[in-house]
């Protein structure tokens, strides 16, 4: 059968596992690794479509549990679908909607079933389950879909860990047999902790399911960046090298270089917009605070040598006095050059991989960025 999301692995680094590849769906192509903004309600923060392409992104994602709160699944689907809904044409990404469902939602009740859980918009009670999970992800209509699993709040004994791997592994199966829509791929997440056995247990029974795609999934809730880096060691090589490899909510560019030299292709964050919205802007030399007064007369871009819209166009002086009269313009400026440096980090990285220098690139960027 052909798939509707399908991985083209390109190369792979002389030194390392990373690798260069191209993914494929029904609204077009994108080069990886690969970055994904986060739109969590049907909208980047503070930018358009448009500004959004131009800043590099070609595959966005959006949360299924905030659209089908508000406004829904059907009326996003009255109005002609995700992809027309927000004006964008390229690939998109949902996820299941669980992880809202667990931390947003209040009081969470798990059972096997699903969860139960009170909307943080108006308190009705809800259900989530792995079909309607699927379901409510086919009727939005993105290009990816997510399995609904659990990921439990950590720290958390092994014995919990183990559970919800188990659950996450039943529930998968059982989005499987709800997925309907052929022209959809739906991604198995792999669950587990830091515990390297359960991360290998539930990579082993989602791959022998044969999923489109993989993702990993609990690993930005709060463990530390080594446990990160064993967790992605241990999974990532098990998982299929023809098709694509996901991880969840990482988009610090020293984690993000760390994750592709373990072989991961696609990234997601609301790192970069979060940050812009808090005057914070990321460079190849670390994090620059746009509030601080050391910037007030300084007449360079954010960054020298990049050619984002606000380092063509804007000095640090003006940027920073934005923020301080509480103008708009100021986080969407950040914004923006937030996501042109890391798609801008993503090509380097394609770019050292194909070369065969992926191993002295990653140690010259972690040096210059810092801890």
């Amino acid at each position: 059968m052909t798939r509707p999301v399908w991985f083209e692995p390109l190369a792979v680094d002389a030194g390392s596992p990373a690798r260069v590849g191209r993914l494929h769906t029904p609204h077009g192509s994108l080069e990886t690794p690969a970055f994904m903004p986060v739109g969590t309600q049907g909208t980047i923060k503070g930018l358009t479509p448009s500004m959004v392409h131009d800043a590099g992104a070609r595959m966005i994602l959006a949360n299924t549990y905030h659209l089908a709160l508000r406004p829904t699944a059907e009326v996003v689907q009255t109005l002609g679908g995700l992809h027309r809904f927000m004006n964008w044409d390229g690939p998109i990404l949902t996820d299941s909607g669980g992880f809202q469902a667990f931390s947003l939602a209040g009081t969470s009740k798990l059972t096997e079933h699903g969860v139960k859980f009170r909307s943080h918009i108006d308190g009705r009670l809800l259900e989530l389950t792995p079909e309607s999970a699927v379901t409510i992800q086919e009727t939005l209509g993105a290009d990816v879909i997510m399995c609904l699993d659990e990921c439990p709040a950590l720290p958390a004994e092994k014995p919990a860990i183990a559970s919800a791997v188990a659950r996450t592994i039943r529930w998968a199966q059982r989005c499987k047999d709800a997925h309907t829509r052929a022209d959809q791929s739906l991604f198995g997440i792999v669950q587990g902790a830091s515990h390297e056995d359960l991360r290998a247990e539930c990579a082993e029974a989602l791959v022998a399911m044969d999923f489109d795609g993989y993702a990993i999934g609990g690993v930005s809730v709060g463990e530390s960046r080594e446990d990160v880096r064993k967790a992605l060691e241990v999974t990532t090589p098990l998982l299929p090298a023809n098709k694509p490899r996901y991880l969840m909510g990482v988009g610090r560019p020293q984690d993000i270089i760390d994750a592709v030299a373990t072989g991961i292709d696609v990234f997601d964050c609301v790192l970069p917009t979060r940050n812009g919205r808090n005057a914070t802007c990321l460079t190849a030399k670390g994090q620059v605070r746009m509030r601080n007064a050391i910037h007030k007369t300084d007449t360079r871009p954010i960054e020298e040598g990049c050619d984002c819209l606000a380092c063509r166009s804007f000095s640090r002086g003006y940027i920073r006095h934005l923020f301080i009269a509480n103008e708009m313009l100021g986080p969407i400026l950040a914004s923006i050059h937030n996501l042109a440096y890391l798609h801008r980090l993503t090509r380097q990285i394609r770019e050292a991989i194909l070369d065969g220098r992926f191993v002295p690139f990653r140690a010259e960027t972690l040096e210059a960025l810092g801890p």
